[in-house]
């Protein structure tokens, strides 16, 4: 894809996902159902925080390509680097993971992840901007353009720390009111909730590897990794 063509859909792309982000994070107090907008607000859910990411993702993917379009190629050369670890790491394992973990769950029974009452206060539009649209984004993405992959090692490193801060997130949320974040924790014993994250990152490590199995699949040895 040429330069001038990817800058315009990273530009879009980041329009996209500051709008929807705006969109979800604005929600009047007042319609807000108490159980749900708790300790946290929206901050609490991966789902915003997605939203967020996304929107970092593609901000920085703008700024590389208007660099190269100007030439300033060695400050671009750090901001690609930036932008690889960054979808490599977290935008991609992360959007897959939020919108197959969230279908799936909300067939088996939505009140656990997405309860009814939610139906009267986020349109039907905004739930496929934040659960659906994601993955084809992040799939796309790897179409678009070629991203090197750091070390193997570094890259679960920084996804397993990222897991441990919201984890760790949520655990605080639970201890300061009693409420967790999604009413499906409540169903686990302290020993199922531990396997049941375990269980999660495992899944979210095997989406790490599945882009970087796609990334290399469609461009091959293009963008070799960096020895360790």
């Amino acid at each position: 894809m040429e330069i001038s063509t990817l800058a315009t859909y990273h530009c879009l792309a980041f329009v996209w996902y500051f709008f929807v982000a705006y969109s979800i994070t604005h929600v009047r107090t007042e319609e807000r159902p108490s159980e749900v907008f708790l300790y946290g607000g929206q901050w609490k859910y991966l789902t915003v925080l997605n939203l967020v990411l996304q929107a970092v993702f593609y901000g920085v993917s703008f700024l590389a390509d208007v660099l190269r379009l100007i030439k300033k190629l060695r400050c671009a050369k750090c901001i690609i680097s930036s932008r690889d670890l960054l979808f490599s790491v977290l935008a991609f394992p992360v959007s897959t993971f939020v919108s197959i973990s969230f279908w799936t769950l909300y067939t088996y029974n939505r009140e656990l992840v997405y309860p009814k009452s939610l139906d009267g206060i986020i349109p039907l539009w905004l739930n496929h901007a934040m659960h659906t649209a994601v993955l084809p984004f992040a799939v796309l993405e790897i179409l678009a353009t070629p991203h090197r992959y750091p070390a193997k090692k570094k890259g679960l490193i920084l996804l397993g720390f990222v897991a441990f801060l919201y984890i760790s997130w949520v655990l605080w949320i639970y201890s300061v009111t009693g409420e967790w974040v999604y009413p499906l924790f409540a169903l686990f014993s302290p020993a199922g909730l531990a396997a049941f994250f375990a269980g999660s990152l495992a899944i979210v490590i095997s989406f790490y590897n599945f882009g970087e199995f796609l990334n290399r699949m469609i461009w091959g040895q293009s963008k070799k990794k960096k020895k360790k």
